[in-house]
């Protein structure tokens, strides 16, 4: 159950505490216990990522009639 409670419910969330794991890490005030939970939390956030990822690019690829445009920030999609 108290798995359940661990697992991100939204991409920006499994981040954020990517984001806190790697801190956290980066301090070096975690046992070796700690660290290796910590790793292996971070690998289940990383997998998770890369599956929405993943789905959100075959999303977009659906949209644009299969071929993957390039983003271009600041252009006009159309031209």
């Amino acid at each position: 159950m108290a798995e359940k409670a661990k697992k991100p419910m939204v991409f920006e969330t499994a981040m954020a505490e990517i984001e806190q794991i790697v801190s956290g890490m980066e301090a070096g005030k975690l046992s070796l216990e700690e660290s290796l939970a910590a790793y292996q939390r971070g690998a289940e956030l990383l997998s998770f990522c890369r599956a929405k990822l993943d789905a959100a690019q075959q999303q977009v690829q659906v949209l644009e009639d299969g071929v993957l445009k390039d983003f271009l920030p600041g252009t006009d999609a159309d031209s």
